[in-house]
């Protein structure tokens, strides 16, 4: 007992005197250590076996697995870490220091729609403003319930569909000197916009009214009607032009009457001007149709439909005449101004 307690002592001594290099040597270890049993278990493979050509490898396989349907190919689930090549990200020295204040992001704007309405580029009709019937007639007293009327022009509703032609478009400077070019022109207006408001409207005006006579009790009188889905109060201004001057103007005030969701405005039997009806008088009185077109060349009217209150242009129309020549009376065509 007493002489391996003594060798016990010295081999302390011996450690006691190595350095912390020396004990962890291998040639120590393997000098003074007796080797280790073989595992009874086969060498496991390696942590990052190499893929088979044409099969996912191991990561991918765990895609696949936590992602049915999946194609082969890093996922949004894998459990398998791979050590990066380089930094993934190299541009960042070092943490990210939190916000000391922010600004909230502004709310997404509203969806665009993108369908744009039947009637709009096909009928007489801007973005907020559509023209739905336009008359000049004349109306004589039958008896006293009853009246003959005579349409010298008329623009009747339509129900427009997608797959009508879009309107004809005419260069709006080809008819500048047909209206007034001073403050307020055709011109000012349509610089001003919207240029979708502004079009040109040729009438073939019917003058033939042998059916109705003409008599004192007889009615010279303007119909429109106009809708929006908006309810504002309108301004129409109608001013006749000679030889491109403005000669008399007719200025009208339109309130909203809401009518099956939508809003209307009616302008019904205005009267006409003396101007325009002693214009007709001796229109019709003139001997030849081509002498009736030679003063109706330098006759024009413009309509101007405003916004009271902002003062924005809903509509501007163009007239311009001839005198019709078909047994169908009245007729019209319709136009969109632009500007190349």
């Amino acid at each position: 007992m007493n002489l391996d307690q003594a060798s016990k002592d010295k081999a302390l001594q011996n450690m006691a005197a190595l350095s912390s290099a020396q004990i962890v040597s291998p040639s120590l270890i393997k000098t003074s250590l007796p080797p280790l049993p073989q595992s009874p278990y086969p060498p496991s493979a390696r942590f990052w076996p190499t893929p088979i050509p044409g099969q996912p490898g191991p990561s991918q396989e765990l895609v696949l697995k936590h992602n049915p349907g999946r194609s082969p190919g890093l996922g949004r689930t894998s459990y398998a870490i791979k050590p990066f090549a380089q930094s993934p990200y190299p541009n960042l020295s070092g943490p990210v220091q939190p916000l000391s204040s922010y600004e909230p992001l502004a709310p997404p704007p509203p969806p665009v729609a993108t369908a744009v309405p039947v009637w709009q580029d096909r009928t007489i009709a801007s973005s907020k403003l559509r023209l739905l019937e336009y008359s000049a007639f004349m109306e004589v007293p039958q008896d006293q319930d009853s009246y003959s009327k005579h349409l010298f022009v008329h623009i009747g509703q339509t129900n427009p569909s997608y797959s009508d032609p879009l309107l004809e478009a005419v260069d709006i400077r080809q008819i500048y000197d047909k209206f007034p070019e001073k403050k307020g022109g055709l011109k000012e207006l349509y610089e001003k916009g919207p240029q979708n408001a502004f079009f040109l409207v040729k009438f073939w005006a019917d003058l033939n009214n042998s059916g109705v006579q003409d008599g004192p009790g007889s009615f010279y009188g303007v119909s429109s009607q106009y809708s929006s889905s908006e309810n504002m109060t309108i301004t129409v201004s109608t001013k006749v032009c000679s030889f491109g001057k403005q000669v008399v103007e007719k200025v009208e005030t339109e309130f909203a009457r809401v009518e099956g969701g939508k809003c209307l405005y009616r302008i019904h039997r205005s009267p006409m001007c003396e101007y325009m009806i002693n214009f007709i008088h001796k229109l019709k009185h003139l001997p030849e149709k081509y002498m009736m077109n030679s003063v109706l060349e330098n006759f024009t009217i413009l309509q101007v439909v405003t916004h009271r209150e902002t003062q924005e242009t809903l509509l501007c129309i163009a007239f311009v005449f001839e005198v019709s020549t078909s047994e169908h009376g009245a007729q019209y065509h319709v136009y969109r101004l632009i500007k190349d």
